[in-house]
């Protein structure tokens, strides 16, 4: 059986790596990709499409509301940058819910999963019976990841996480410090914090957020990391040293 898809996104790349990820996956079949929240929606409405790979944050119509429009007219598969939208998304019945940047064996897990249950619905049943089916659990998981892209004034940027030493916030901007360079994004604190993976990033001061694993030593209030000595902010004192004593020996 194989599922014919449409990827909904307003970010040109995020819809090439799904067309990428789809074109490696022999049971999916692109049949549209588009930035046009409205045009997708039309094209399910319409019937044909099994499968929608859909953004939360778009202009006209966002993912929650373009959901409750189609009405369960196809399986869905939610694509964000976005963790909070998990609990409203699961109550809408969507298939799984992909944090971005998304890694392959995530996506593939998620796919197989819809292709699994469409093959299900579409084997017959000798004896219909009803089924009592346990409704998901609301959890939103930051998928295992290595690299995040960030939007440079000229190019995106890969950047390996394990390079970086920690992010210095700047107004509109935010300042990344990795082994070898600086980087420099038009972004704020809180959508990089809530990118990263915790297990391997804590804010520290609202103005940095620091890798755990490139701490060289604490004292008193301070911490340093490569020669640079970050402040601990008093809203964060409690949550990090919280986080270190797990760690102490």
């Amino acid at each position: 059986m194989t599922l014919k898809c449409i990827a909904v996104d307003d970010e040109p790349l995020a819809l090439d790596i799904i067309e990428d990820y789809v074109s490696k996956v022999p049971f999916l079949e692109l049949v549209k990709r588009t930035e046009n929240a409205i045009e997708a929606l039309q094209l399910v409405q319409a019937g044909g499409i099994d499968l929608v790979f859909l953004d939360i944050q778009m202009p006209d119509l966002t993912g929650i509301q373009f959901l409750k429009i189609a009405n369960n007219k196809a399986s869905y598969i939610l694509t964000t940058a976005y963790s909070q939208y998990a609990l409203e998304s699961y109550d809408l019945n969507v298939s799984d819910y992909l944090l971005k940047p998304i890694a392959f064996d995530r996506f593939y897990k998620a796919v197989e999963k819809v292709h699994n249950q469409h093959k299900n619905n579409a084997e017959p049943v000798a004896v219909p019976a009803p089924v009592a089916v346990a409704a998901p659990v609301p959890v939103a998981v930051q998928p295992v990841q290595d690299f995040i892209f960030v939007k440079t004034e000229h190019k995106i940027q890969k950047i390996e996480l394990d390079d970086i030493l920690y992010i210095e916030g700047l107004k509109d901007y935010i300042s990344i410090f990795t082994k070898t360079e600086r980087i420099i994004t038009l972004q704020n604190m809180k959508r990089m914090e809530e990118t990263l993976p915790p297990a391997q990033f804590i804010r520290v001061h609202k103005s940095y957020i620091i890798a755990l694993d490139k701490i060289e030593s604490i004292e008193r209030s301070r911490i340093a990391i490569c020669g640079k000595i970050i402040p601990i902010g008093d809203t964060y004192r409690d949550e990090f040293f919280k986080r270190i004593e797990n760690k102490n020996i």
